[in-house]
């Protein structure tokens, strides 16, 4: 089998299982005063050293939450900011999190409109909370949060980032990027699914997202999720042997490209004008399917998927490319590739091998 599908979930190492494995051991409820309690807390707070490492954060800045969906929810409904701006080519969880929100165009490349940005911050005045991503889950596109943030300054705006993607295929500093708010998930970094969290830059500008016990400094109630915790703090702390090893990934995405551009001369990849993420491609092949490319790619055991695979195992149109201003028809052709530390020369080599069958049937259709 050949993975390809890293930014929907990366494969687990075995040392995050056994951190999970030894987590799930304590019996310690970790808000319990005894020795059991105290130890499960301990293991809580060592993860959330490795997290805050991780991102450039300072522990007590960390939040745990069920994910990054929950995460991005607490930003936007929680911050206290009655107008949500959010870029169009954010994750779904961002764009439905608000039902009001102002969406921020974006150009052919998916990168934010920093003129319309503007314009709807001068709007809001100081009443506004901006969501903008690191870089993006479908394209890979790395968007410009220094401009972002020093826009939102000027009104007064608190600025939210979803940073799933980064870490581990590119630097990621909470305190250099001047965000309020960045969110995070476990799985994307090969730990657990079912744990997140929410960084924040100072305390007081966050309300409750679950009230209960006085957990997570009273922003999350409810006991933690003590062995998720512990999987993303091992998972974490493999962060910096991700990034070294970005170059090589981003040399086999490059070969991975060239030779589809050279099996298929109409093949699109998109966002390639823009400065991306190491690992990701997002490739059409006009007149076949995503659906279609997915399941050839499955049936030969190659595994990829078509835009975003957080929407219940469904196949439908790319709300990144339609905001990018690319024709349905096209965008309906689109799938994802991302790629990982353990990625090879061999799984370009399955890759093509399977992809270029699909290219050349088209070839000879069209002929």
């Amino acid at each position: 089998m050949t993975y390809l599908d890293y930014n929907a979930s990366a494969p687990m190492p075995e040392a995050v299982a056994g951190a999970m494995m030894a987590a799930a051991r304590l019996c310690g409820n970790p808000s319990s005063v005894h020795a059991y309690g105290r130890k499960a807390r301990a293991a809580i707070e060592d993860a959330r050293r490795e997290v805050a490492g991780a991102v450039g954060a300072r522990p007590e800045q960390v939040v745990f939450t069920s994910g990054a969906t929950e995460a991005n929810a607490m930003a936007l409904r929680c911050c206290g900011r009655p107008r949500v701006l959010v870029s169009a080519v954010e994750h779904e969880s961002v764009l439905n999190a608000v039902g009001t929100a102002a969406r921020i165009s974006v150009d052919g490349n998916g990168v934010i409109d920093l003129g319309h940005l503007r314009d709807l911050l001068a709007e809001g005045g100081g009443q506004s909370v901006v969501s903008v991503m690191l870089a993006n889950n479908e394209t890979g596109v790395i968007q410009p949060l220094d401009a972002v943030v020093a826009l939102a300054s000027e009104t007064g705006a608190l600025v939210h980032c979803d940073a799933v993607q980064g870490p581990g295929r590119m630097p990621v500093d909470f305190t250099a990027l001047g965000v309020d708010f960045l969110s995070l998930s476990a799985h994307k970094l090969g730990g657990p699914k079912g744990v997140g969290a929410l960084i924040l830059r100072l305390e007081g500008t966050l309300d409750a997202g679950m009230r209960g016990g006085g957990q997570e400094r009273g922003l999350r109630g409810g006991t933690e999720n003590l062995t998720g915790i512990a999987g993303f703090g091992a998972a974490a702390r493999a962060v910096p042997a991700g990034l070294a090893q970005a170059g090589a990934v981003e040399r086999l995405r490059n070969e991975l490209e060239t030779r589809v551009r050279a099996g298929a001369p109409d093949a699109v990849v998109f966002g390639d004008g823009a400065h991306r993420l190491p690992n990701t491609a997002c490739i059409a092949l006009p007149g076949v399917s995503a659906e279609a490319q997915v399941m050839a790619l499955d049936l030969a055991g190659v595994a990829v998927s078509a835009g975003s695979a957080c929407s219940s195992g469904k196949i439908k149109a790319s709300h990144v490319l339609r905001a990018m201003g690319v024709a349905d028809g096209l965008a309906a052709c689109a799938i994802r590739v991302s790629l990982g530390p353990e990625t090879g020369a061999a799984d370009i080599e399955s890759f093509m091998a399977a992809w270029g069958k699909l290219a050349a049937r088209t070839r000879q259709s069209a002929a």
